[in-house]
């Protein structure tokens, strides 16, 4: 787990925290179950803990262990928790206000609404703001703890990398950086033609590929039958498979040499692909997927709410698809950020370059689609996809995405090991509910 795995990990914890808010009402009876180092844990925080992973557990759809064995099994993390809190305030680590700011700043915007809401909320569940907080504090302490003492103990030499490419070289199979060739039958859809006449169009790419499976020589049908270029038998020519349009990638990833493709739709008709060569690259070749994208953005605050400027947005978006406007033309129009004055154009980015919400959102477009609003630490954005490209690595990126893949790797052997040194180190007693 790398340092952006984990702060995943804890943003997920801090919105259980959130959503389960009311598990955490203090219980009729209480006792010691459990004490850490001379600090006790209490059977109504162990209940609140095993109410909120039980919750958490169904909204996965998982199937949950026993009650004994979830209650033993919260408690023995509750225990590892107190033991590496103890440790983290030992050696000095401290989260100052504002970064338990910025954590329910956060957790207010993963659930689209603001931080006077989030306390809102927090009181109709029953846990008050001081609680809360002292639980995002702790989960920040904890994070950095691990990020300071499993981060450092793991070490990832040059030869550890030259040994992973190596490995890597042996099955160098990403479809889109092997060299193909291969050979179309198209049957073309003409520009005036009608939607009335597509299927009977399409029926006679079908009846084409029925007489290929059944045996009959591809290289005659190309000079029967297809549109296109039809010397060398229909070759487009051995070129690395990007180079090709990826629908035809896709088609034929799977196939080996001869095979034959099922019937692939593109705008100049119904083309049947047969693969003639592949050719695996002499190195490891990575590429990486950029985005060129452009966004409107609206900042709220005291002027404009958040509920306001999603409105304000999503008639924009209407707008814009209506083709009354241009996306452009409307971003300098609008738009409150410095890209306005270029019709909100990003430039192509690569993954990771932005914050998480508009990412995500980001990377679910198709070309030319435009996005609902999307809320982040900046304000409401709408963002349309322009295109994205496939870039390769140069060496020294490429030895850098290898150490981080190692390091994930590694990351969850060097965590259980430096946990389990923790709590051993840890004195701890266990006590039985009182008669």
């Amino acid at each position: 787990m790398n340092l952006h795995t984990l702060a995943l990990y804890i943003g997920c914890l801090l919105a259980c925290i959130f959503n389960t808010a009311h598990a955490q009402t203090a219980q009729p009876v209480d006792y010691i179950v459990a004490v850490v180092n001379a600090e006790p844990i209490t059977n109504s925080e162990l209940r609140a803990e095993v109410k909120r992973v039980e919750q958490r557990i169904v909204q996965q759809r998982q199937t949950p262990p026993t009650p004994e064995v979830l209650r033993r099994e919260v408690l023995e993390r509750m225990i590892n928790d107190r033991a590496q809190l103890q440790l983290a305030r030992e050696t000095g680590i401290k989260v100052d206000a504002d970064a338990i700011d910025l954590a329910e700043q956060s957790i207010a915007r993963q659930n689209q609404i603001d931080v006077a809401e989030l306390h809102r909320r927090l009181a109709q569940d029953g846990l008050n703001v001081t609680t809360f907080r002292v639980q995002l504090r702790d989960q920040l302490l904890l994070q950095r703890l691990q990020e300071r003492e499993v981060e450092g103990r793991i070490r990832i030499s040059e030869a550890d990398i030259d040994r992973a490419l190596a490995e890597q070289q042996k099955t160098n199979t990403d479809p889109f950086v092997q060299e193909i060739n291969l050979a179309q039958i198209l049957i073309a859809i003409p520009e005036n033609t009608s939607q009335s006449q597509v299927p009977a169009l399409l029926k006679q790419a079908q009846d084409v590929l029925e007489r290929i499976r059944k045996g009959e020589d591809f290289n005659a049908l190309v000079q029967q039958v297809s549109a296109a270029e039809r010397t060398k038998g229909g070759q487009l020519g051995l070129r690395r498979a990007d180079r090709y349009p990826r629908s035809f990638v896709l088609a034929t990833q799977d196939l080996g040499v001869g095979g034959v493709s099922e019937i692939v739709r593109s705008g100049a008709g119904f083309h049947i692909l047969k693969v003639i060569e592949k050719r695996a690259p002499d190195v490891v070749v990575r590429t990486v997927v950029q985005s060129r994208a452009r966004h409107i953005l609206l900042r709220t605050g005291a002027l404009l709410t958040q509920e306001a400027a999603i409105a304000r947005l999503a008639a924009l978006k209407q707008r814009i698809q209506s083709g009354s406007a241009t996306f452009a033309a409307v971003a300098k129009e609008v738009s409150q950020d410095s890209s306005a004055v270029d019709g909100g154009e990003l430039g192509w980015t690569t993954p990771g370059m932005f914050v998480p919400e508009f990412e995500d959102a980001m990377n679910r477009l198709i070309d030319g689609e435009i996005s609902n609003p999307v809320v982040s630490r900046f304000g409401v954005h709408l963002i349309q996809l322009v295109e994205r490209r496939r870039v390769d690595l140069d060496p020294r990126q490429l030895r850098e995405v290898v150490r981080n893949e190692l390091r994930e790797k590694r990351y969850d052997e060097t965590f259980t090991t430096w946990a389990q040194d923790v709590r051993a180190r840890a004195f701890v007693e266990f006590r039985d509910a009182p008669q």
